[in-house]
């Protein structure tokens, strides 16, 4: 298990960027990103294999989230562009160093988590 810690939260206008950062003691073969909004569901926002080759989407953010990761220094990272309103969740990073995860990035998939960091979409 390793230990996460989120960056990069906070509150931006519909229509605007931001990106996150998730610092990691350690490497993992998968990380990912969730998300969680009030009264809604744990959903799967992007995950990425170790060589950046393979990402997953969930189709909500397809063609508008990049997630991407620096090996050499542990880190993940989400850019998060055009940002709507139903984008405002606290984003979770994850990571496991199973050698396979699903496309629906599925938190079962995912042992060691981060506290969050709240993003907040005003329109």
């Amino acid at each position: 298990q390793v230990q996460l810690v989120e960056s990069g939260g906070g509150s931006v206008q519909a229509g605007g960027s931001l990106r996150l950062s998730c610092a990691s003691s350690g490497y993992t073969r998968w990380m990912g990103w969730f998300r969680q909004a009030p009264g809604k569901e744990l959903e799967g926002v992007a995950a990425i294999h170790s060589g950046g080759s393979i990402t997953y989407y969930g189709d909500s953010v397809k063609g508008r989230f990049i997630i991407s990761r620096d090996n050499n220094k542990n880190t993940l990272y989400l850019q998060m562009n055009s940002l709507k309103p139903e984008d405002a969740a606290m984003y979770y990073c994850a990571a496991t160093s199973a050698g396979s995860v699903a496309a629906s990035i599925r938190p079962t998939d995912f042992g060691s988590w981060g506290q969050g960091t709240q993003v907040t979409v005003s329109s």
